[in-house]
């Protein structure tokens, strides 16, 4: 029998406040021949059943923890300490949904405090906000922060062609009906970049290391951007940001990305977390939430929410954003990623990003057949040109080796068809390299 929470008492009360007799009435506008159709359901199954039959069909996934992955393209397999599941799932904060109410929400508000003060700390900002549901969504309200910034008066948005392809399309429809005009990323030489912003350009956005996983010194587009009044919007990956320059001091006005690899897991695509972060000089163009911290009325540290510009909490003209909500859970556990860390250990994760990704690379590069895009540095992720399909050589890496492969970057950049981009993090020991290695030789002999 289902739980009812309710009682006889309560439902009978209930339903005198509304002036019906019975809960039949409430449904007397329903047709009576369809009011309780009958459904022909399969036997019910035992909870023991039930478990195993979801265990059957969640055993045909093969996973990261299956076997060595070389995949990555946004989303990144990296190693969340024990601590971060641990905090997350307790349940005053696994619960939670908002912090509405600040006397009673002290804990939620100072972690989300303290993980705006790290992404600060990373990105090189003086601001950040209290997250967005994933880079993609940054990226677009970053747009929306610059046209807004700049009173609707410029609507000329110039984007990289190696900004995320995903991010791109979202930045499109996020912004479709605004009569926006989005150039660039049709562009590959991303010199010509500097050719497209003029005084009509609201902001001009480029991404920290690029799609392809290479790093560029981008002072220069800075400058640019910063020439006609244009806001700079930096795209970056935040595990980069433990061991390269921060984009705040090169002259970033904005600095967006996805902190999926901050200790939230691949989670087969979701939930994720977009960072914000900006000049305190735009701070209330800003869409989301700001935690501030003060004092109380007897002098001791508290936590409010000092900013909120989301149409739920104030008149919908002045809001920054109709985004409803935010990813609290997962900017939580970047908190406790970061601070489980430190910027020691985020050097060293990024390190072993680095120096894996290398040998990698120059292991792949000795096969016959196979040679690097280019010899522009790069960080965890890079190209090569294959003698193949990707595809094809995806599925004998599965099939015959246990290998997730990499992204085929001919889906998304006709001009690179049989290029794969490989992405390689602290998780892939040095065992799995060579494995791959010996895969991808092997396969033509």
């Amino acid at each position: 029998m289902p739980y009812i929470p309710h009682s006889p008492e309560d439902r009978a009360a209930m339903l005198s406040a509304i002036g019906v007799q019975s809960i039949d009435d409430l449904f007397a506008v329903v047709p009576e021949g369809i009011r309780y159709p009958e459904l022909h359901l399969p036997r019910p199954f035992a909870e023991m059943e039930v478990r195993e039959e979801l265990e059957t069909l969640a055993g045909a996934n093969y996973t990261t923890g299956d076997g060595p992955c070389f995949l990555g393209a946004g989303a990144y397999h990296h190693y969340v300490p024990a601590v971060v599941n641990a905090v997350i799932s307790r349940g005053e904060f696994y619960t939670a949904y908002t912090p509405y109410q600040p006397e009673i929400s002290q804990g939620t508000l100072q972690a989300i405090f303290e993980y705006q003060t790290m992404i600060c700390d990373l990105t090189g900002m003086e601001v950040s906000n209290a997250s967005h549901y994933d880079g993609a969504t940054a990226t677009a309200e970053a747009v929306i922060s610059a046209i807004n910034i700049h009173r609707m008066k410029r609507r000329k948005v110039v984007i990289s062609p190696w900004v995320h392809p995903e991010y791109r399309a979202v930045v499109r429809t996020y912004t479709q009906g605004m009569g926006l005009t989005i150039v660039g990323d049709e562009e590959y030489d991303e010199g010509k970049l500097v050719d497209m912003v003029d005084r009509e350009t609201a902001c001009l956005i480029v991404q920290y290391p690029d799609f392809l996983g290479r790093i560029a010194d981008l002072s220069a587009l800075a400058e640019a951007a910063h020439a006609v009044k244009a806001l700079f919007v930096v795209v970056a990956d935040p595990i980069a940001l433990g061991l390269l320059k921060p984009p705040g001091e090169f002259g970033a006005d904005i600095v967006v990305g996805e902190g999926q690899g901050l200790g939230a897991g691949l989670n087969f695509g979701g939930p994720y977390l977009g960072f914000y972060a900006t000049r305190k000089k735009y701070v209330r163009k800003m869409a989301g939430r700001l935690v501030g911290q003060t004092v109380d009325a007897d002098g001791e540290r508290g936590f409010v929410l000092t900013l909120s510009t989301r149409e739920q909490h104030i008149r919908r003209e002045k809001a920054t954003s109709n985004i409803c909500s935010n990813q609290g859970l997962v900017a939580l556990a970047a908190a406790v990623y970061m601070a489980a860390l430190g910027k020691h250990g985020m050097r060293q994760v990024a390190e072993l990003c680095y120096h894996k990704a290398h040998y990698a690379q120059q292991r792949i590069a000795e096969l016959e057949g196979f040679a690097p895009l280019d010899d522009r540095p790069f960080f965890k992720e890079f190209v090569v040109r294959c003698p193949r399909p990707v595809a094809e050589i995806n599925h004998y890496l599965l099939d015959a080796w246990g290998i997730i492969g990499g992204y085929d970057l001919g889906r998304v950049y006709p001009h690179l068809e049989n290029h794969m981009l490989l992405c390689v993090t602290e998780m892939n020991p040095k065992g799995e390299i060579d494995a791959l290695v010996e895969a991808l030789g092997e396969m033509w002999t």
